[in-house]
């Protein structure tokens, strides 16, 4: 039998198999294709080209979705679904640069159908077939960890029950450890306290434990460097699960800096390739909207010109990503009119500051067509949390603590609040806590393949909406 820490071993040739198949899926599908399509061979330099671009965009974006980090705990129909939207990103974005490099008459679209449903399937397949080999060996003891949590309190109860719902994981909670008396002998979701803190060493032997997981509370800085101490000569992992989790956290993770572990509980998810992935997708999508737009924009221009006297742009000043300052433009929806400094009222049913072309502009979110030119500025996104009034930022901020985390990222003209119908006016604190939340949620899960659910949701769904006026 192979010996149990096998796939943790050898974790990055894994990755690397995983890297090959999948572009090995890219290539046999194109080549299927190509020889349902055609029966001329060797095949033109363009669909080389075209094969070996699909190869590189596919490693990059699925690197980008977590694709080839660790599936422990994750479902299959999770991952058919992330491994489904990256690979149709990677569709999206080659019909894009064939669009924008003019060469989309050099290739047959029966092919492009073909490869794309051919490469979605044999990219499944291999999921799938690893999927079920890796499950295969932890059901056979291969990878399968035993786990002793050191302490049984809430933290501890919660480490225990997340385990015991990912049985798939390969992973399994045998005991307790906890020093309050009155939890000696005692079973919490079927795993039996089996003594104290310093019972450790003789129930690594007893039980053959493989790793020691501390859920104790921050305080318990004294007792962590205890129980270290007396796990200096075993050779079981140990590792330690933050009490962070009443905090409002950020894409928590740890980082190495200078050689420091450090804990991030509030970070932005644009660094790295994360920003690169992100800076692309705005700027290809932005300029083939744009281009396919431009007749609605000068027509709606026209209309914003004959509505009422003033200019077609309204330029309002609000807060972009890290808080910097940035100016958002709109078609202009109301007649020109000045308030109080400091002062943002936000528009209501029936104002009377809209113009009648205004309200149509409003109810189906023509007026943010601009915004795809402060996507090209880079000071904002396709999809991110919409930008409010410098006004109302200072109002809610002092009213909803986590409100201003929605600018570790670049505002979006759509986002996942809006797509859930948390569009218009937030009359009450409690919408706007929502829509906090909605965009909290939307930040801390980031990825390609959400800013397309987003996109095509709003295709269907978030343009028109009663609540916006």
């Amino acid at each position: 039998m192979l010996p149990r820490g096998i796939l943790r071993e050898y974790a990055s040739v894994l990755s690397f198999v995983a890297r090959f198949f999948d572009a090995f899926c890219i290539v046999l599908g194109a080549t299927v294709a190509y020889a349902w399509r055609f029966d001329q061979w060797p095949m033109p330099v363009q669909y080389r080209m075209a094969i070996i671009l699909g190869v590189l965009l596919t490693l990059i974006l699925f690197s980008s979705s977590g694709i080839y980090q660790s599936w422990r705990g994750k479902s299959w129909l999770h991952q058919a679904k992330v491994i489904s939207v990256s690979w149709f990103g990677v569709v999206i974005v080659l019909i894009l640069i064939a669009f924008l490099t003019k060469s989309s008459a050099e290739f047959s679209r029966q092919w492009l159908v073909a490869w794309i449903l051919s490469g979605w399937t044999f990219l499944l397949l291999f999921r799938f077939a690893l999927t079920y080999i890796l499950h295969a060996m932890r059901r056979r003891g291969m990878n399968h960890k035993r786990i002793v949590v050191v302490g049984a309190g809430a933290l501890g109860q919660s480490v225990a029950k997340n385990i015991q719902g990912a049985d798939w994981t390969g992973l399994e909670v045998v005991a307790f450890l906890d020093d309050s008396e009155s939890l000696q002998e005692h079973w919490i979701n079927g795993v039996q306290v089996s003594g104290k803190t310093t019972k450790a060493n003789l129930l690594i032997e007893k039980e053959k434990i493989d790793e020691i997981w501390l859920a104790l509370p921050l305080r318990a800085e004294n007792k962590v460097k205890e129980i270290l101490y007396d796990l200096r000569h075993s050779m079981v992992t140990v590792r330690f699960v933050p009490d962070i989790f009443g905090f409002r956290l950020l894409n928590h993770s740890v980082t190495d800096v200078a050689g420091m572990a450090v804990l991030d509980l509030t970070a932005s998810p644009m660094v790295g390739l994360n920003r690169a992935i992100k800076a692309i997708e705005d700027r290809v999508l932005a300029l083939f909207i744009l281009v396919l737009i431009s007749p609605l924009l000068a027509a709606i221009a026209v209309g914003v010109k004959l509505s009422s006297p003033g200019p077609v742009l309204f330029k309002q000043r609000r807060h972009g990503w890290d808080g910097k300052l940035i100016k958002v433009y709109k078609f202009r929806s109301m007649v020109v009119h000045c308030e109080d400094a400091g002062k943002v009222t936000q528009a209501k049913k029936c104002d009377y500051r809209i113009t009648k072309f205004g309200v149509f502009l409003r109810r189906t979110s023509l007026d943010e067509l601009p915004q795809f030119f402060n996507v090209l500025q880079g000071c904002m996104s396709i999809v991110g949390p919409r930008p409010h009034a410098i006004a109302h930022n200072e109002q809610y901020k002092e009213q909803i603590e986590a409100y201003m985390l929605r600018h570790k990222v670049k505002p979006g003209i759509t986002g996942w609040a809006q797509v859930n119908g948390l569009r218009g006016e937030t009359d009450t604190l409690d919408k706007m806590k929502r829509r906090v939340e909605y965009d909290l949620y939307y930040i801390e899960h980031w990825s390609l393949w959400f800013d397309m659910k987003i996109i095509v949701r709003t295709l269907f769904t978030g343009f028109v909406d009663k609540n916006a006026y």
